[in-house]
């Protein structure tokens, strides 16, 4: 493990305890009354300051320093911590050993996961994520929800958990109804030929503009849903095309942006429908249906409206049809008895915290939500034009995505050809594509998922501040080190590795934070977190190669080392853009 800051809790902790039931011994206080687990942090006072002596202190009625004074004795840290000094009201503050910083970056540069080993508590989890809708375009709407749960699915999947990537696809519902009448009225051939080319939007907005005019369209489209939901088979036919040719325009989206879902990925809202009449049934075996203005519902408790009355699920709305609710209880079943998920992701906007709260809450009074299985809501908000307003065209209709992504690798490509007239033909159109889909994701990803974000092509294709381009461009800048040097990075070894400068030094141990930020992100799902750290680590790569001559130091073993150095942050760098989903250049 090449994470210091996780060896030092695991090593803390003994000496923590250890203290505390000494403590606990002398007033005869139950140990297991009174927790101490320390919490280690990086420090500008030291490496790193290790906490948990003052709340210790408190329970105790001890004095923090005194107690933090037992843990620096009692801790086990010879071979990895040249100082522990006590500071304040109860810090411990630690600092390495440069023996200790050369051997863990070392084993990070010798293994080809950067010395990340798997989690100890690697399950399954499913991630529910993208969900466009059968016969709509897919728009800027889409967009954060396909990339964080695409970082995501990365990230777990990289630290050992088996990953199930679900794209709940909206492919049911009384829309089929007038979307295929319109199917019909316009041709086979036609709609296929709308659709193929990605022209959902036309289709979708045809159908409507009919159904709205036309009582007997209105008529036929109803008659259609009954026939849709019966299982008719010619009707079942048409729907199939709706939906087939709407996967492969989403699968060329998805290829454009660079993510990991396919078709196989697909479980739409009709995969369940089977299910939903043993949802009501065993909810109201259970007791837990209540009719309510004529539909089936369920009460969680906790869920008021904004009147403070309680807030009713409907599971299966007064008319016969089910809601949504049942549609997501399902899914929640399937997911804990068929995939057996640990841990179930749902990368959602804001908006259906409440919904999908109630959804968690009716699964568990039921029963098909286990304790030991984790639900989440994995939220974000809005993407925002420069009038901090939703992101739309000049007429107020939502952009599509793929027009996006064009604009994005279009104006990379502009600023590409500024900087380096060199790049030219393929080799500039795939610098162009990484670049501009890059610029997309990192500037969605770097952001704090929760908080809106404003759409600003002009920072997000920057090669200064904290931009995609300028990770790929630190990334390519040290790539053309060892080009220019002609050193092959084959030739490299792990023991010419040494310590002498400070900037050496904080590179170093900046690098030795890769393993938590991965760690960090995957338990928080903010993906913000590992952009922070990638960025932090390509700024302590310019400080140390201003300060650190690679291929001109006056000394060979100083050469090699720094080269070790270098050749680790551009892998480390590497990894963590494509642990975002962005690729990492050699040249730009």
């Amino acid at each position: 493990m090449a994470d210091p800051l996780a060896v030092l809790t695991t090593r803390l902790a003994p000496a923590f305890a250890a203290v505390r039931d000494a403590a606990c011994a002398a007033v005869g206080t139950d140990p297991a009354t009174v927790p101490a687990p320390p919490t280690v942090r990086r420090s500008d006072r030291a490496d790193f300051q290790a906490d948990g002596a003052l709340a210790l202190a408190k329970r105790l009625g001890r004095n923090p320093r005194e107690l933090a004074a037992e843990v620096v004795a009692a801790a086990d840290l010879d071979d990895l911590a040249g100082e522990l000094d006590v500071a304040g009201p109860g810090f411990v503050n630690i600092t390495l050993t440069e023996d200790a910083v050369v051997e863990m970056a070392r084993r990070a540069w010798a293994d080809p996961r950067l010395d990340l080993a798997a989690a100890t508590d690697a399950g399954t989890v499913v991630v529910d994520y993208s969900a466009p809708n059968v016969a709509k375009e897919m728009h800027v709407g889409h967009l954060r929800s396909t990339v964080i749960g695409d970082a995501l699915v990365r990230v777990l999947s990289h630290l050992g958990h088996h990953v199930v990537r679900e794209n709940h696809v909206g492919d049911w519902g009384t829309p089929f109804g007038m979307l295929i009448e319109h199917l019909v009225d316009v041709g086979e051939e036609e709609a296929v030929a709308e659709l193929s080319v990605g022209d959902l939007n036309r289709f979708y907005q045809d159908a409507r503009a009919s159904f709205d005019a036309r009582d007997e369209m209105k008529e036929r489209a109803r008659n259609r849903v009954v026939l849709l939901q019966s299982g008719d088979a010619e009707t079942l036919r048409l729907w199939t095309i709706l939906v087939d040719q709407s996967i492969g325009y989403f699968q060329t989206v998805y290829d454009r942006l660079d993510v990991l879902l396919t078709s196989d990925d697909i479980v739409g809202e009709s995969a369940y429908n089977d299910a939903l009449p043993g949802i009501v049934a065993d909810l109201d075996a259970q007791g837990l249906l209540v009719l309510d203005g004529g539909a089936q519902c369920v009460f969680p408790p906790g869920f008021t409206g904004r009147d403070g009355a309680p807030q009713p699920m409907i599971v299966r709305k007064g008319d016969g049809g089910y809601g949504y609710a049942a549609t997501d209880l399902a899914t929640i079943r399937h997911r804990v008895d068929e995939t057996r998920a640990d841990r179930i992701l749902y990368v959602v906007g804001a908006p259906q915290r409440d919904h999908l709260l109630m959804v968690f809450a009716v699964a568990r009074m039921a029963g098909w939500l286990p304790d030991d299985v984790v639900a989440e809501h994995v939220p974000f908000g809005n993407m925002l034009g420069a009038d901090r307003k939703m992101f739309k065209t000049r007429t107020g209709t939502s952009v599509r995505l793929v027009d996006l992504l064009d604009d994005a690798v279009d104006r990379a490509a502009a600023a590409i050809t500024d900087r380096n007239p060199d790049l030219v033909g393929d080799e500039a159109d795939a610098v162009a594509r990484a670049v501009g889909i890059g610029a997309i994701k990192y500037a969605d990803l770097s952001s704090d998922r929760v908080k809106d974000y404003v759409l600003d092509f002009d920072r997000m294709l920057a090669f200064e501040g904290n931009t995609g381009p300028y990770l790929q461009y630190a990334h390519a800048r040290i790539r053309s080190i060892f080009r220019r040097g002609e050193v092959d990075v084959s030739d490299l070894a792990g023991e010419a590795l040494r310590i002498g400068q400070p900037q050496e030094r904080a590179l170093a141990m900046s690098l030795l934070g890769f393993e938590g930020a991965v760690r960090q992100t995957a338990e928080s799902t903010q993906p913000h977190r590992l952009c922070g750290y990638l960025f932090d680590l390509a700024q302590t790569f310019t400080t140390f190669y201003e300060a650190c001559p690679v291929l001109k130091a006056d000394d060979p073993a100083d050469r090699a080392s720094r080269l070790v150095l270098a050749d680790l942050t551009a892998r480390t760098l590497a990894t963590g853009l494509d642990l975002l989903g962005i690729r990492a250049l050699d040249r730009m």
